[in-house]
């Protein structure tokens, strides 16, 4: 005899009080959230101002105007 042998084959505990939650509902509750509000915008910001600093860079060197930094 395993451990749920005794309550298996017992029916669904349907609520009196409470009414069904909507499967969209349930399926909220699970769904995966942003824990950081803003982190993605932040990345975009830094990967953005990097690009812009090595473009800014290989530019200077390119033009020999590293010397004026």
């Amino acid at each position: 005899m395993s451990n749920y042998d005794d309550i298996i084959n017992l029916p669904h505990h349907v609520s009196k009080r409470h009414p069904q939650m909507s499967m969209w509902n349930r399926a909220a509750q699970f769904a995966p959230f942003a824990a950081l509000t803003g982190y993605e915008d932040a990345i975009k910001d830094t990967v953005q101002e990097n690009l812009d600093s090595y473009e800014s860079k290989n530019n200077e060197e390119e033009y020999g105007i590293n010397e004026l930094i």
